[in-house]
């Protein structure tokens, strides 16, 4: 698919530089948009609908935050071929939706070194739910696009504006691998710390 239509968004992030202006224009253009925690009360504070996560997934945000997006009504609506038959029926026989946005950056595990937390605090700063989003947005670009970083809002803005809400295919390749650059450098950083 050349150019996917963006319906539904997921928004999950630590940095909100810039959230509000990109998920007003996704609201604005018909986007359903769907969010965790922190991100949702940034939008619910500014107005702008969206979905709690826990009314997609049916369960609500548990063990102090660590489960929250990890759940196959997630996960199967990243991971579906949207050309695949056998996917699209396999989402309607577990009504499960489609996402066609994955707009999610990860905790600041690097400003928790920083600060010279104990260990076991900073493990509490390793994202678990936010890179298993950004990978499987990345895998299925073909289907998704997936934005690590604010610095993409605008460009994706640009891209989604002259296409009619409709990503092209070389741009989402070009995300996933800057998600996956993300995601890499952010492994890299906890193997590092945790390295005896």
């Amino acid at each position: 698919m050349d150019l996917l239509p963006i319906r539904r968004a997921i928004l999950s992030v630590t940095n909100k530089t810039g959230l509000r202006e990109f998920a007003s224009f996704l609201v604005e253009n018909g986007v359903t948009l769907i969010s965790t925690g922190g991100t949702k009360k940034v939008l619910e504070a500014a107005q702008i609908p969206v979905i709690p996560v826990s009314a997609v997934t049916g369960f609500p945000e548990m063990l102090d935050g660590r489960v929250k997006t990890l759940h196959p009504k997630i996960h199967a609506g990243i991971l579906a071929k949207k050309d695949d038959p056998l996917h699209i029926q396999t989402l309607a026989e577990h009504d499960i939706e489609t996402i066609d946005l994955v707009c999610v950056n990860l905790y600041d595990f690097s400003g928790a070194v920083e600060r010279n937390l104990s260990l076991a605090e900073a493990v509490e700063e390793i994202d678990i739910g936010g890179p298993c989003l950004l990978r499987a947005a990345a895998k299925n670009f073909h289907n998704v696009l997936t934005l690590p970083e604010p610095a993409w809002y605008g460009i994706a803005k640009k891209e989604l504006e002259e296409n009619g809400m409709k990503a092209p295919l070389e741009f989402r390749q070009a995300m996933a691998s800057r998600a996956f650059d993300a995601t890499s450098r952010y492994d890299a950083l906890i193997a590092s710390y945790l390295r005896p």
